[in-house]
């Protein structure tokens, strides 16, 4: 990514990050909607406490989510703005996390390694997401979990100016779970997909654009 791109994708999230909780499956502020999250993310991590790096983390609503289950939680976000918003979240509800500012097609932890990588609709917002697979694989212990929540969305298109800001996206407007699983397949020892759209908790109202979670073993 040029450095031009990234200050205009980084420009258009800060601008997002003072109303992005609005939305109902950002803030997660009513009831069934954080439920269905928390069963979800049961489902799909592993038991016991673990390390996860939530890549592209916004304002940390599943960050806290992990942190309350007793996960060790990583946050990276371009974001400066949604950073703050993260760790002020924690801050208010007592729990520890870690949140970093940087890119998070290529996270700025080092050699760490973890048992979870999680990203929410993130992949579509990368100009490279078949590299960004290949560097969260390369960051988790052996046999760790890859976690992408993703789909392809009814108003592709209607972000046009973070496109322009961000060039050519290879996935504009969401990426369709076939796409998905025949980038994530090299990278994977076993997968999944699970449909998602058909469960009006995780968004706070009825959705009909395709929304799914790969689930994959590394």
């Amino acid at each position: 990514m040029t450095g031009e791109a990234e200050t205009a994708i980084r420009d258009f999230w800060d601008e997002a990050a003072e109303a992005f909780d609005d939305e109902p499956d950002h803030g997660l502020r009513a009831g069934p909607t954080r439920a269905a999250w928390r069963q979800r993310l049961g489902e799909w991590l592993p038991a016991g406490p673990a390390d996860v790096l939530d890549v592209g983390c916004g304002t940390g609503s599943l960050s806290l989510l992990l942190a309350e289950a007793g996960h060790r939680v990583t946050g990276v976000d371009l974001s400066a703005r949604m950073v703050e918003r993260a760790r002020a979240k924690f801050d208010g509800a007592g729990r520890r996390g870690r949140f970093l500012v940087g890119d998070a097609a290529s996270p700025p932890t080092g050699d760490e390694r973890f048992d979870v990588v999680l990203a929410r609709h993130l992949v579509w917002t990368l100009p490279d997401p078949v590299a960004a697979l290949r560097d969260w694989s390369g960051r988790l212990r052996d046999g760790g979990t890859l976690v992408l929540v993703e789909g392809r969305w009814a108003a592709a298109g209607s972000e046009a100016s973070y496109a322009d800001a961000a060039a050519d996206l290879p996935w504009d407007g969401g990426v369709a779970a076939g796409d998905l699983v025949a980038a994530v397949r090299p990278l994977a020892r076993e997968l999944r997909v699970e449909d998602l759209g058909g469960d009006p908790d995780l968004w706070g109202r009825p959705v009909t654009d395709e929304r799914y979670v790969l689930v994959a073993t590394v």
